[in-house]
């Protein structure tokens, strides 16, 4: 696999996974929350952000969970990080195959059609904007986010590190 895609899901899955750490010990008055500008609230948002990862590889694998078809939504933590990890294993293993950015992919409603590099490119982006809207909502709340940035994530992980200084 492309390691540059590599990394970037496997952000994507580190950042949501991280942020549903860090909301699930809210309570409920918290997790209800919004802001102007956000999807929703913590919750809906959330699902929002797991369901469309899920649909974004189903566009283009033809595959997909039966939460995803059924449109199951949850409030249960544990249920959302078990979501969260299905859809990210499927991206990995999908990823793994050599695809062509240049196909054509036919959306699943089939109003339109899409190079399958640009859907990807939107389905980094749709998460990346829905876990920052996450992310006001904490701050609204007084809540200190956890740092969900790429530099983060390359530093937790061994990916990137700082040099010593010089002296």
């Amino acid at each position: 696999m492309n390691r540059v895609l590599f990394d970037s899901f496997q952000h994507n899955s580190w950042a949501t996974k991280l942020l549903l750490t860090t909301c699930s010990q809210l309570n409920e008055e918290q997790l209800a929350t919004t802001v102007v500008g956000s999807y929703g609230n913590i919750i809906a948002t959330f699902n929002h952000i797991i369901l469309s990862d899920a649909r974004y590889l189903h566009h283009l694998s033809g595959n997909a969970p039966a939460w995803l078809l059924n449109r199951d939504l949850t409030s249960d933590f544990a249920l959302l990080e078990a979501r969260a990890e299905e859809v990210a294993t499927n991206w990995i293993q999908f990823l793994a195959v050599p695809l062509d950015g240049e196909q054509l992919t036919i959306l699943v409603s089939g109003d339109y059609e899409i190079h399958a590099g640009a859907l990807i490119a939107q389905a980094l982006h749709h998460s990346n904007i829905h876990r920052e809207q996450i992310c006001a909502i904490l701050t609204s709340l007084g809540i200190e986010p956890p740092d969900i940035q790429p530099w983060s994530y390359a530093h937790g992980i061994g990916r990137g590190r700082e040099l010593p200084s010089e002296q």
